[in-house]
């Protein structure tokens, strides 16, 4: 029989752990590169991967003078990326019924995620996450960005359940770094190695998964 699980909490990063789309981030930001002649390196990528969309319009713009200003390079991705959530957004493996099953045995569950809350509605709908999900915290709700432990906290006040008691989930070396300071044991999402590569997320995390296939809830009752 599986757990009960209502006195534990999970925080699930969207793009890359719960949604398939670091793909289409990187098409997004490689056609705005590529519309200035500009190659980005991987060092680049890895800067991006950190940065909310104000942030990335503005390093386009700051550092390769793209656009007429940061604020019309993020709209430029940010009509790129909207039609991807609400046309083509399709969950990682396995994800979708974890998160299922863990709202049936009553967890209490957020997502936190570095994307706009215009892009975390509407793929978190089209998938099916959203009846499951106590709330979404994005970087336009909250002061600060998932490189700061405060938005993993917010996520545990709003869910009633202590950082100790809480599992979080993420592709990004540097958010799960971000979890363990605010207290919440790690799980490294491997996704991709633009985002993190597994020695990476070992290095940060309780434990590492390819997908979300054949977990054993009991590893999360805690």
């Amino acid at each position: 029989m599986e757990p009960d699980l209502s006195h534990v909490g999970f925080i699930f990063d969207c793009d890359g752990t719960l949604i398939d789309s670091i793909g289409a981030w990187l098409d997004a930001e490689a056609s705005v590169a590529r519309a200035a002649g500009v190659v980005l390196s991987k060092e680049q990528r890895d800067r991006l991967n950190t940065l909310t969309l104000p942030e990335a319009g503005e390093f386009f713009h700051q550092g390769f003078g793209i656009g007429a200003s940061g604020a019309a390079v993020a709209a430029r991705i940010d009509a790129f990326m909207l039609d991807f959530y609400r046309q083509r957004a399709e969950g990682r493996p396995g994800a979708l019924a974890f998160v299922r099953r863990l709202s049936e045995r009553g967890a209490r569950i957020t997502v936190a995620s570095s994307s706009p809350r215009s892009f975390l509605e509407a793929g978190l709908e089209r998938v099916g996450f959203s009846p499951f999900l106590d709330a979404i915290v994005s970087v336009d709700d909250v002061e600060g960005t998932k490189r700061d432990p405060f938005i993993f906290r917010r996520c545990c006040e709003i869910m009633g359940v202590e950082p100790q008691c809480t599992w979080g989930f993420d592709d990004s070396a540097y958010a799960l770094e971000s979890m363990a300071a605010s207290g919440v044991r790690c799980v490294g999402v491997y996704s991709s190695p633009s985002c993190s590569t597994e020695s990476e997320l070992a290095a940060v995390s309780d434990l590492v998964i390819p997908d979300f296939l054949g977990l054993d809830l009991r590893r999360f009752a805690l």
